[in-house]
């Protein structure tokens, strides 16, 4: 509520009066499959706490007028519509405005506030995208049910795809607009369907431990969009239309490059470590957790090659300290990772990974909990 009370504070500053209303939309955090949505694969998200709001007002003039906290404010036309990459944090909302295309549409304010750690891999991006989204739907008669949620999703992805120039997969849209408190988030990227799983570590003794490394990742970067191009490469090498279909690493034989191979197989067995997360998940074992969070940061890091130092830093330092296990989560080449730690070790290992990262010369590290929370709402 104070994000939302934040940006209605800012609304009135810029530009008098008060909004329509507040909406905002949550960070996520995937507990597991990474790099899978784009290849039509299983991952398991959960909304967290953190979220950006969006105070907004129709206006009747054509003008759209944006601002944030902290970020220079933006504003264009509707006779100059923002197509194309338009850069800064504005592309965002824009693309967003772009690609719904709301009916009667004539322009709009729109003041940002968020706690979301912005670089962090955590979806601010989303979460900005899924505000504006759901306070432009209700604004303008859109369907909010579940079906018009999942429809606002495709076009935030769309709008971050070719407004941004991101070439993200849709899964942390989907948790944005779709997660429900207590609940992880099965997305089936090949249909679009969904499924709530609860997660209840907390009557386990366990927490679910987010650090941000304070390396930041950018998505509009080649490494990423290469990644995604070998994914691709890779499916069409084996005649199929995603990777999803592959069901065993021994299928992956007649990729003869190797890179591609091992690209592949990151896919294949991380979207099989999310199948056992989901077991354990649904057999009320979060324990189990542990092992498949490791072998999927050893198969981003070796395989699909999108960790980086403060990444294994932090892994190997909660690991050390008595995680159960720990991975990389988002993007990569920088941002967050999570452990698995026994509620009373959370501490320890959250001072471990800051005596690393100091021991190597790498930013002090930030943490927090990750508790899954529900998706995006208006808030006033």
């Amino acid at each position: 509520m104070k994000v939302c009370a934040a940006a209605a504070a800012e609304f009135a500053r810029e530009f008098g009066g008060v909004p329509e209303g507040v909406w905002c939309a949550p960070g996520r955090v995937n507990l597991i499959g990474e790099h899978v949505d784009y290849a039509g694969g299983l991952c398991l998200p959960l909304a967290l706490p953190q979220v950006t709001a969006a105070a907004v007002r129709r206006r009747d003039d054509g003008a759209v007028r944006l601002v944030s906290e902290g970020f220079a404010g933006a504003s264009f036309g509707l006779l100059q519509p923002p197509k194309g990459r338009t850069g800064g944090w504005a592309a965002y909302v824009a693309g967003v405005i772009h690609t719904l295309d709301p009916p009667g549409f004539a322009g709009v304010d729109v003041a940002i506030a968020s706690d979301v750690p912005v670089g962090a891999g955590l979806s601010s991006s989303a979460a900005l995208e899924a505000a504006v989204a759901l306070a432009l739907a209700e604004l303008y008669g859109l369907p909010v049910d579940d079906a018009g949620r999942a429809a606002l999703a495709a076009a935030c992805t769309r709008a971050e795809n070719d407004c941004v120039g991101a070439p993200t997969g849709g899964m942390d849209q989907q948790v944005a607009l779709r997660g429900l408190a207590g609940r992880a988030l099965l997305l089936d990227c090949a249909t679009g369907a969904v499924e709530h799983i609860p997660i209840d570590l907390e009557s386990h003794g366990l927490a679910l431990l987010v650090v941000d490394t304070d390396a930041p990742h950018r998505l509009v970067d080649g490494p990423y969009g290469q990644r995604r191009r070998d994914v691709e490469e890779a499916a069409r090498r084996l005649g199929v239309t995603s990777l999803r279909e592959v069901d065993t690493v021994a299928a992956l034989d007649a990729l003869t490059d190797p890179v591609l191979r091992r690209r592949a197989g990151h896919v294949v067995t991380e979207i099989a470590r999310v199948r056992a997360a989901v077991a354990a998940l649904r057999d009320d074992a979060p324990d189990r957790l542990g092992p498949l969070l490791d072998a999927a940061h050893r198969s981003l890091r070796d395989d699909f090659e999108v960790s980086s130092v403060e990444l294994d830093s932090a892994v190997d330092a909660a690991r050390a300290a008595g995680a159960l296990g720990a991975r990389m989560v988002g993007g990569g080449f920088g941002g967050s990772a999570i452990a698995l730690c026994r509620a009373t070790d959370v501490a320890a290992v959250a001072e471990a990974v800051t005596a690393a990262a100091r021991e190597r010369d790498l930013p002090r590290p930030k943490f927090l909990r990750a508790v899954a929370a529900a998706g995006a709402r208006r808030c006033s």
